[in-house]
């Protein structure tokens, strides 16, 4: 005879007791419910790098939407295409004519990042390797239109900084229209063909030396002139002093001059009535 007891069912005095299906079926389905839970928070939830923008897709296509830098809730059926905002660098090392044909070799480096309000467009019309698709073709045609407008001398002297101007306006004129900003172009090196290199070199040592030759003719030319200034008013001066001396004023001052000594201590013979002007001569003892 089977007997009901609580907690399982008795079959019998030698039969062990059945668990209770129910209490252990609760505490499955609550582990499993707090698993499904994490599982849809992990699948939901997104972390955007520092210097980084996410871009959201859903089957493929962009929605638009862009996620800021930090953990965000998302449609767990979107995903994310993380892209750097962060200053970056393309280096080119080029070819390019000059104004006369010359064939020079230039060193450029741009630097510029991400548009964060257009790297969904970026990300739609272009891709995440814009940098090969559009940055680097079009410094490579900035560098060739800015170094063929310019001879070669001048490239190698004084408009290496008119032609990084151009080369960025060039740039951020082309740039800013597909989402991407320029900072700067640098101009690292100029490198001219040997031979055009060494007549450069020497025809601007030329014009130092020339520089440096009319800088001390000029220094000559005026101590020249100084001097000349200088004895013009010696010569003003003793015309003027020759005009104010006559003959009495010569008399009259070599009888002061004699009544002077006639006044002093010092023993003397003083002779009055020079046959000549009449001026006294003194004889010291």
């Amino acid at each position: 005879m089977a007997d009901s007891t609580r907690g399982g069912v008795n079959f019998g005095g030698s039969m062990p007791a059945m668990p209770n299906l129910r209490g252990a079926g609760g505490r499955f389905l609550r582990v499993a419910l707090v698993f499904v839970i994490l599982v849809l928070l992990m699948w939901s939830s997104t972390s955007i790098p520092t210097g980084n923008v996410g871009v959201l897709t859903l089957f493929g296509r962009v929605t638009g939407e862009t996620l800021s830098e930090g953990i965000h809730l998302i449609n767990p059926l979107k995903s994310v295409q993380k892209l750097s905002v962060q200053t970056q660098s393309v280096k080119e090392s080029a070819n390019v004519p000059s104004n006369e044909g010359l064939i020079l070799a230039l060193d450029t480096s741009l630097l510029y990042h991400l548009d964060r309000g257009k790297a969904a467009y970026v990300f739609q019309t272009i891709g995440p390797d814009y940098p090969s698709k559009v940055i680097e073709p079009n410094l490579r045609a900035a560098i060739r239109a800015a170094t063929s407008a310019h001879t070669a001398n001048a490239l190698y002297t004084n408009a290496r900084e008119l032609v990084q101007t151009q080369i960025q306006d060039e740039l951020t004129k082309e740039l800013s229209a597909r989402g991407v900003i320029v900072e700067s172009v640098l101009l690292r090196d100029v490198q001219l063909p040997a031979m055009l290199k060494s007549s450069i070199e020497a025809k601007q040592q030329a014009e130092q030396d020339a520089l440096r030759m009319s800088f001390i003719l000029q220094k000559e030319k005026q101590e020249a002139e100084r001097k000349r200034i200088e004895a013009q008013g010696i010569a003003d001066f003793q015309k003027i002093v020759a005009q104010g001396i006559s003959a009495q004023l010569l008399e009259w001052k070599g009888i002061e001059a004699t009544e002077k000594l006639a006044s002093s201590t010092n023993a003397k013979v003083v002779i009055v009535g020079n046959s000549k002007n009449g001026l006294p001569l003194v004889l010291g003892q």
